[in-house]
């Protein structure tokens, strides 16, 4: 299970996806889709998140495209 590592440093989404495994890839991406449907199905929520905590929009298509290019280097199991 993937662990988050407090540092100074501010890494973006896309090096936090490009760092993982393929299995925490993949359970981070189904955390996501069910916490989108959660969200969607309340907007109160996602109202009540401050700015920063907000759902990155472009983490799906992150997502996908670190699985292409795995699997294109032939690094997917």
């Amino acid at each position: 299970m993937g662990q988050f590592a407090i540092s100074e440093d501010s890494f973006t989404l896309e090096e936090q996806i490009k760092s993982l495994g393929d299995d925490e890839l993949l359970d981070f991406w189904e955390e996501t889709q069910h916490i989108s449907r959660i969200m969607s199905a309340d907007p109160f929520i996602a109202s009540e998140l401050p700015n920063d905590e907000q759902l990155h929009p472009e983490y799906e298509r992150l997502i996908l495209q670190e699985l292409q290019v795995r699997s294109s280097r032939g690094e997917l199991r």
